[in-house]
């Protein structure tokens, strides 16, 4: 059976998962970011306190359909903003839609239903955490950045950061102390 898990967008938050069902003696066959695959079907007793020990954690279990394709649409734009090495040159639209076989206005109404917020917003949102981390590290300069995350110039990535941080790439790369979101709590200061 497949039990999906809000809120499970990293690594670390894998582990939690992973060490939680250990802990309880749960067998699974397959963990993925916001979903777990276990043979044989829980009872009650073990259901309520898994759920409560997510719970404790910051996870939850979903049953609903659209928070279920809510999470999926967060896990694939984290997935190619956060983890992949390859430069974003697909339109989300098209690719959101492609992979979860749903046209992209129903995608977009479910998602603003259950987060609050435009996938658009979401996606800046992580696109603009994501430059700060590059800008932290320090290895690429803007330029490279705006081509890594499929921005049309330097001037849109710098505009598009500066309208949502108030400051400009640059001044944020000297500031000392840069606050950074982490990324199982992006989202949710808009909620």
């Amino acid at each position: 059976m497949k039990i999906h898990i809000k809120n499970m967008v990293s690594s670390r938050c894998k582990a939690q998962v992973q060490q939680t069902l250990l802990n309880m003696g749960i067998e699974f066959t397959d963990l993925q970011l916001g979903e777990v695959n276990i043979p044989r079907e829980l009872s009650l007793i073990q259901e309520l306190e898994f759920k409560r020990q997510l719970k404790e954690v910051g996870f939850e279990l979903m049953a609903d359909h659209k928070t279920i394709l809510s999470e999926k649409i967060k896990l694939i734009i984290i997935e190619m903003v956060h983890y992949s090495d390859e430069t974003i040159k697909v339109n989300f639209s098209v690719f959101l839609s492609d992979k979860l076989n749903h046209n992209y206005t129903y995608l977009s109404n479910v998602f603003r239903s259950v987060n609050g917020m435009t996938i658009q917003q979401f996606i800046i949102i992580n696109k603009i955490e994501k430059i700060k981390e590059l800008l932290l590290y320090g290895e690429l300069n803007l330029s490279e950045i705006s081509y890594k995350l499929n921005y049309s110039s330097i001037a849109h990535l710098s505009n598009q950061f500066k309208k949502v941080t108030g400051i400009t790439p640059s001044f944020y790369k000297q500031q000392d102390g840069k606050v950074r979101i982490p990324i199982d709590g992006i989202g949710s200061e808009l909620v």
